[in-house]
């Protein structure tokens, strides 16, 4: 017949498996997780990249077809910049 401090300890070591079971297990998930958020990352930077490659021909046309216009836009955007960055 088993003492009541052997059962107590064939429980510690059962919840002990468990736990390690559980900690394997949530290990696995992050790792999955933090598998398909790279992929995502990824996906979404070469997005963009192919949305600003496909924007930069369009600008510079905007430019050599408006130089001033573009001289004026971006010392506009200039200023906005500063005074943003003068308040802080």
């Amino acid at each position: 017949m088993p003492t009541t401090s052997d059962r107590l300890a064939k429980q510690a070591r059962e919840l002990s498996n468990d736990v390690q079971d559980f900690g394997a297990i949530a290990k696995d998930a992050a790792q999955e997780k933090l598998g398909q958020l790279r992929e995502d990352a990824s996906e979404y930077y070469e997005r963009g990249r192919d949305k600003v490659r496909n924007v930069v021909p369009t600008v510079e046309q905007y430019v050599r077809e408006r130089p001033l216009m573009s001289v004026l836009i971006a010392a506009g955007v200039g200023l906005l910049f500063g005074r943003f960055w003068k308040r802080r």
